[in-house]
């Protein structure tokens, strides 16, 4: 069986989840190598963070392309381009000596790394109906899972071998697993065939205009939740490292809150694509909004090493769920044809917040010597993604009134 909820689909998304979890060290890698590559390259904390903002933002314009890619040629083509540009990315970065080259190497390896989350995100969402929700969140765990996985890591073989042999070592790694698993890939999702066999396009369950919008304002909506939640967001995923660092806790104690922060972040992403199945995409965003918020606010009360532990548990553990949810509201409201598309652009959006919350985090502990200013703006993001969240559902229950 090789159809839509068959054990293919279930094996075909084991499949993406491991692929997703070697690519997505492309985005975790720079992260817990931050502080190595600052002193070693002699620049400030702001600058690189903004090496980071330029693999964010790669990333963001990679969501985009490798979208549309997977809607006309298929996920084994993107992702084999996807492995040979990350291991492009990881040989040329050591070889660099300024911060204008290392930040150019980052835009390819971000870039090349995003085939790993929203286009494989999109592509198993045609292989599951009743279950969508939870296969996507699952997918979707893939870039939390490698969070979880890489940065001791990483953190390790830079202790042990400095960061430039350590970036090798994952070029290396990512081509040589990441295009045999690609080719475990190769079957056409179900939906497409029977669309082309019948003639006729499937259709969402509803569409933007069901909102009150066109599908280009929902876009655009989504857009804008995505830059607010990750602005938010960036602040603990981009800065912990360097965060304990500076309290004096090691380099170590930093990566070790990451790792346990993304891993309570995949017990998030599928308990929140449970209830994604239930009570749809955008309660599941506002659910999600509002505790990252609490979990943000949990930073401020106190920086003792078990409290910055508890606040990694926490946030973590409730703000998973945000990102897989503007791709079960895009499979909501748009045509499955546009996909690929639609979900690259929705959870790529999601990148820029990352690149530019991690750049702010960076430029106001250098003006404030602290990151309490940087906690503060992610929580005034947090609140505007809330607020946008509330519209939309609030613009969903007035439809189902008068419907």
């Amino acid at each position: 069986m090789s159809g839509v909820e068959s054990s293919y689909a279930w094996w075909r998304l084991a499949a993406s989840v491991a692929l997703s979890t070697v690519g997505g060290i492309g985005m975790w890698c720079l992260v817990v190598a931050l502080p190595s590559i600052q002193q070693d390259l002699g620049i400030t904390r702001a600058d690189i963070s903004f090496a980071y903002t330029m693999n964010t933002l790669g990333f963001f314009a990679g969501g985009i392309t490798w979208g549309r890619l997977v809607d006309r040629r298929g996920i084994v083509l993107t992702a084999t381009l996807s492995a040979t540009g990350l291991a492009t990315g990881f040989a040329l970065a050591p070889l660099t000596s300024s911060l204008a080259l290392f930040a150019a190497t980052q835009v390819l390896i971000g870039f090349s790394a995003a085939a790993t989350f929203a286009p494989l995100v999109a592509d198993i969402s045609h292989w599951f109906e009743k279950r969508r929700g939870i296969a996507v969140a699952i997918a979707a765990s893939g870039n939390y899972l490698a969070g979880a996985v890489w940065p001791p890591i990483i953190q390790l073989l830079i202790h042990d071998h400095g960061w430039r042999t350590t970036y090798w070592t994952v070029g290396a790694l990512c081509l040589v697993t990441m295009v045999p698993l690609a080719l475990t890939l190769r079957r056409r999702p179900p939906q497409h065939h029977a669309a082309e066999t019948a003639g006729t396009f499937a259709v969402a369950p509803h569409s933007a205009r069901s909102l009150g919008l066109s599908p280009n304002a929902l876009q655009a909506v989504l857009v804008v939740a995505g830059i607010g939640c990750c602005v938010a967001m960036s602040m603990p995923q981009v800065h912990i490292v360097a965060y304990c660092a500076d309290l004096g806790y090691g380099v170590a104690q930093g990566a070790t809150m990451l790792s346990l922060m993304l891993g309570f972040g995949i017990v998030s992403r599928i308990g929140s694509g449970w209830i994604a199945d239930r009570v749809g995409g955008i309660k599941t965003l506002l659910l999600g909004s509002t505790l990252q918020c609490v979990a943000l606010v949990f930073y401020l009360i106190d920086d003792s090493l078990n409290s910055l532990y508890l606040a990694s548990a926490l946030f973590g553990l409730f703000q998973g769920g945000i990102v897989p949810s503007y791709a079960i509201i895009v499979r909501e409201y748009f045509p499955p044809k546009e996909a690929g598309f639609r979900i690259g652009l929705a959870v790529s959006s999601t990148l820029i917040g990352m690149a530019l919350g991690g750049w702010m985090g960076g430029v106001l502990f250098d003006m404030t010597g602290s990151y309490r200013a940087a906690f503060i703006n992610g929580i005034a993001w947090n609140v505007l993604n809330g607020a946008v969240a509330w519209w939309l559902l609030f613009r969903q229950n007035r439809r189902n009134v008068y419907a």
